[in-house]
C-alpha cells in the first residue's frame, strides 16, 4: 500500500501546468487529491484528464479564488464537512510577471504579492486546524527568483522573496508542533506556450530573451512531470527544501559571501 493512499491533499493552482502535474503524482500513489483554482472548467476538464490516465483516482475539484478571504474559509470548511481531514496542503498558485524594475509600478508589485504571498498565508491560516491535528506537510512552491533575483522580472522576485521568509518562519515555528514545511524552488519550467504569455507585458523594449521562460536564465527548462515526483518524494521524505536545479546552491551561497562576484556570475548566466 501506497504510503499516501488514503491521505488527503490540496493543491491550488491544479488545473494547469506544475499542480496539475502534481495531482497526477499524488492521485497514482492512492492518495485523494483536491485540485483548486478559479475556472470551474478547467478544473473539470482537467479531473477529467487526471481519470483517464490514473485508474481509481480520486480527485475532487473545489472553485476559489484564493485573493477572497471569506471564499478562502469557505473552501476550508468545505475541505473538512466534505474529507474529514487535510494531510498535505500545496501552494501553487502564482503568477509571473516581466518588466524594468523602475518602470514597474507599486500596483504591480500589490497584484503579484496578492497572489504569490498572501493568498498562501490565507490558505495556511485556514488549514491550520487540519494540518496541526494531521501533522501533516505544507508545500510553498517558490522560485529561484524567491532566492536570487535577476533582472527583467518585474515584481516577481519580491513576491517570491517574500514568500521564501514566510517559509521559514512557518518552519521554525510549527516544527514543535509536528507540521512539515517543504519550500520548492524551481528554475524555468517547461510550458506548452514557451513564454509567449510575456509578450505584451512589462515594460518596453525589453531584450528578447527577457520573455523567455526564467526570463531568459541560461538554464534548461524543467520537465513538470520529472519536478512533481520530486517534491511528492521531498515531501514524503519530510525534506524542509528543494532546489532545482541543485547547482544553483552554489550561487546562492557566492552571493550571501561576495555580493558583487555574486552579481557578475548572473549577468553572465540571464
Amino acid at each position: 500500500m501506497s504510503d499516501w493512499s488514503q491521505k488527503v491533499v490540496l493543491i491550488t493552482g491544479g488545473s494547469r501546468g506544475l499542480g496539475l502535474e502534481l495531482a497526477k503524482v499524488w492521485a497514482a500513489q492512492q492518495a485523494k487529491v483536491i485540485i483548486v483554482a478559479r475556472d470551474a472548467q478547467q478544473l473539470e476538464t482537467s479531473a477529467a484528464e487526471i481519470r483517464s490516465q490514473i485508474a481509481a483516482a480520486q480527485v475532487l475539484t473545489m472553485v476559489a479564488d484564493l485573493t477572497k478571504p471569506d471564499k478562502v474559509t469557505a473552501l476550508f470548511h468545505r475541505v473538512e464537512s466534505e474529507t474529514g481531514r487535510l494531510d498535505v496542503l500545496v501552494n501553487c498558485a502564482g503568477i509571473s510577471a516581466r518588466g524594468r524594475i523602475l518602470e514597474t509600478p507599486p500596483e504591480e508589485f500589490t497584484r503579484l504579492l496578492e497572489l504569490n504571498l498572501l493568498a498562501t498565508v490565507r490558505c495556511v491560516q485556514a488549514a491550520s486546524k487540519l494540518l496541526l491535528a494531521s501533522r501533516g506537510s505544507i508545500v510553498n512552491i517558490g522560485s529561484l527568483a524567491g532566492r536570487s533575483a535577476s533582472r527583467y522580472l518585474g515584481a516577481y522576485p519580491a513576491s517570491k522573496f517574500a514568500l521564501t521568509a514566510y517559509t521559514q518562519q512557518l518552519r521554525l515555528e510549527l516544527a514543535e508542533e509536528g507540521v512539515h514545511l517543504l519550500l520548492v524552488s524551481p528554475g524555468p519550467i517547461r510550458r506548452a506556450d514557451g513564454g509567449s504569455r510575456y509578450q505584451h507585458s512589462g515594460s518596453s523594449e525589453l531584450p528578447p530573451d527577457a520573455m523567455k521562460p526564467g526570463g531568459g536564465v541560461k538554464l534548461k527548462g524543467i520537465d513538470p512531470t520529472y519536478l512533481a515526483e520530486k517534491i511528492v518524494k521531498s515531501c514524503q521524505r519530510r525534506q524542509p527544501d528543494l532546489v532545482v536545479p541543485g547547482r544553483a546552491r552554489i550561487l546562492f551561497a557566492i552571493q550571501q559571501l561576495f555580493p558583487r562576484f555574486g552579481d557578475w556570475i548572473l549577468s553572465k548566466m540571464t
